[in-house]
C-alpha cells in the first residue's frame, strides 16, 4: 500500500527555522494519531527538502568533544552551532548539500526504525549509482559509505540522524553533493575517527547539476518508501 506524502522544498533556510517548521508538522501527526486512533483518514505524512546555511548539529547523545574548535571561532566563520533531539553525533550541514526531512508515521507504512533508516541509505545508494559510484553501509554506523572495508579509505557521502515518537520520524539525512568540504576539519563527523567525508562534486571532479541530483532523491524516495504525492 502507498503512503501519501507533501513534497515542499523550503530552498535555503536557518537550522532553526527549519527545525521549528518540521516540529509543527511534527506535532500535527503525532497529535492527530493520539487524538483519532485506528481513524482511517489521517494527514498525509511530508517530505521536506532544504539546504541549510553553515551549521554544526549535534545529536542527543553526541559529545562537544567531536567539535574540534571553539564557540569564538565559529562566530568568526559564521557558523552556528545548535544541540538537537535527533540520533547520532556531530554533522555540519550547508550550501551545496540535500537535507531531507521525512516526517513519516511508520506505523501506517507498516515498517520499523530499523528499516526505515535502511531505506533512506538505500535511496542515497541508488543515487549515487547514477553517477557509477557504489555506495555502501558501514557495520555499527548509519548513512552511507564508499570503501567502507578498505582501512584509510572509507568515507561518508550521506549522514542520516533520526528522532521518532509514536512512530512518527523527524529529522533524516544530509547528502553530500556540491558541499564546502573544508567544514568538516573542525569536528570528528558523526562522532567517528579514522574515516573521511566525501561529496559527489569531489568523487566525480566537478560540480553536479544540484537540482538534477535533488530529482533523483526523490524519484528514489519515491520507489524505495513507494510514496504517493498529494500535491
Amino acid at each position: 500500500m502507498s503512503y501519501s506524502v507533501i513534497y515542499q522544498d523550503i530552498g535555503l533556510k536557518g537550522y532553526k527555522e527549519a527545525w521549528d517548521y518540521q516540529e509543527r508538522i511534527f506535532r500535527n501527526l503525532v497529535e492527530d494519531k493520539l487524538h483519532r486512533p485506528g481513524a482511517t483518514i489521517s494527514y498525509p505524512g511530508t517530505l521536506i527538502f532544504v539546504e541549510h546555511y553553515n551549521v554544526f548539529t549535534l545529536g542527543k547523545s553526541g559529545s562537544e568533544n567531536n567539535l574540534l574548535t571553539d564557540r569564538i571561532q565559529l562566530q568568526a566563520k559564521n557558523v552556528h552551532f545548535f544541540r538537537t533531539d535527533r540520533g547520532g553525533d556531530i554533522t555540519y550541514h550547508g550550501p551545496g548539500q540535500i537535507v531531507g526531512y521525512p516526517i513519516f508515521d511508520l506505523e501506517r507504512m507498516k515498517i520499523s526504525l530499523r528499516e526505515y533508516i535502511y531505506r533512506l541509505e538505500e535511496t542515497i545508494i541508488r543515487t549515487i549509482a547514477v553517477f557509477g559510484l557504489s555506495g555502501a553501509r558501514l557495520t555499527g554506523a548509519t548513512g552511507v559509505w564508499l570503501d567502507p572495508g578498505i582501512p584509510g579509505r572509507a568515507r561518508k557521502i550521506c549522514a542520516i540522524g533520526v528522532k521518532a515518537s509514536h512512530y512518527i520520524t523527524m529529522h533524516g539525512f544530509a547528502f553530500n553533493v556540491n558541499t564546502d568540504l573544508t567544514y568538516f576539519n573542525y569536528i570528528n563527523p558523526c562522532g567517528l575517527t579514522g574515516k573521511g567525508v566525501t561529496s559527489l562534486e569531489k568523487e566525480l571532479g566537478q560540480k553536479q547539476d544540484f537540482e538534477k541530483v535533488k530529482q533523483l532523491v526523490r524519484d528514489n524516495l519515491k520507489q524505495v518508501f513507494n510514496l504517493t504525492w498529494t500535491n
